[in-house]
């Protein structure tokens, strides 16, 4: 992860109070523009990887008192000269990091990337609605790179992962959102394939059946993906998402499902449920573990507190809820 500017913009009374944020931050350069015609100037710290949430925290408590304040937080692409820690060489030779922390982004950053995944939109449901045709098509005709096509398109990760993040912090409406995005994406696209069944004659193709085997394969798949989801976001290699939705996609079961109902097939339409709730649960789970142990978390203590009572009953559900999928996955295949 790069270096990053992070900018504050205060009223002059707070020139003190950011001058000794950058000493006690030891970021590594900061300089600040002349005052504004409101009276407020520029502040302006270059981070490295690893010190932006501490940074963030103390300038937000400026944020707290001083209403005309505003936060910034700016990439860079490069800087010359280039940036070499001070300690990199007694790095190298120790094989241990002193100063610099491991990369992730900030909680500020998760949130405006996982947000955004977590609301019902027109784009939302359009992209589900055309994901579920071209995955129940590609399913039909036994055409994996078109099945794939759909894993790739299909939005049904992102509420997954904003309702991870926001037992995480505690953020219910966040949660909330995401639960009915969730919903609402899921019911769609199993309405959408239940029409299509309609039109279309039952298939047993190998790429449909593949959807009904329910086996401990897939629980353990589903748990590391999500897991590999949070991780691809929280070190803001977002591409590795990519990855994840093929893995572990929820749409094409949930085609299944829809297709199965349709044509009155139940054994096979159960099947297909059993394995699209395997896949919610072990994402939920494995992702809300990850965001536990990467320390994300609010930033004032009764949020925090709030925020652990919403971790608590969280792992409390999706635990059980994968226990109880442990059990029907086993009396399936006894």
């Amino acid at each position: 992860m790069a270096l990053k500017v992070v900018e504050i913009v205060v009223p002059s009374k707070e020139k003190s109070a950011i001058a000794q944020i950058a000493k006690d931050q030891g970021v590594i350069d900061w300089w600040r523009s002349a005052a504004f015609e409101d009276e407020r100037f520029s502040t302006q710290f270059m981070v490295a990887p690893g010190n932006f949430q501490p940074l963030l925290d103390k300038l937000q408590k400026v944020l707290d008192r001083s209403p005309q304040a505003r936060i910034i937080i700016h990439d860079i692409d490069a800087t010359l000269p280039k940036y070499e820690p001070e300690e990199q060489a007694e790095t190298k030779k120790s094989g241990k990091e002193k100063g610099d922390k491991e990369p992730s982004l900030t909680r500020e950053e998760l949130y405006e990337q996982v947000e955004t995944g977590g609301r019902i939109t027109s784009t939302y449901l359009l992209l589900t609605g055309l994901s579920t045709i071209v995955a129940a098509l590609g399913m039909i005709d036994n055409n994996a790179a078109v099945v794939i096509g759909a894993m790739v398109i299909a939005p049904l990760l992102g509420p997954n992962l904003a309702l991870a993040l926001g037992t995480t912090l505690g953020d219910l409406q966040l949660a909330r959102r995401a639960i009915a995005a969730a919903l609402a994406g899921l019911g769609l696209a199993i309405l959408v394939a239940w029409c299509m069944a309609w039109l279309l004659e039952p298939s047993s193709s190998v790429q449909l059946i593949t959807r009904t085997d329910v086996n401990f394969s897939a629980l353990i798949l589903a748990l590391a993906s999500g897991a590999a989801a949070v991780l691809s976001l929280t070190t803001g290699a977002a591409i590795g998402l990519v990855g994840v939705m093929v893995a572990v996609a929820l749409m094409p079961p949930a085609a299944a499902l829809g297709l199965f109902l349709g044509w009155g097939d139940w054994s096979h339409a159960y099947e297909a449920g059993l394995l699209l709730a395997i896949n919610i649960a072990a994402i939920n789970l494995s992702a809300k573990l990850v965001f536990v142990l990467k320390g994300i978390s609010p930033r004032r203590w009764p949020e925090k507190s709030r925020a652990k009572r919403s971790s608590r009953w969280s792992f409390i559900f999706w635990g059980l809820s994968v226990g109880a999928l442990t059990v029907l996955i086993f009396l399936s295949r006894s």
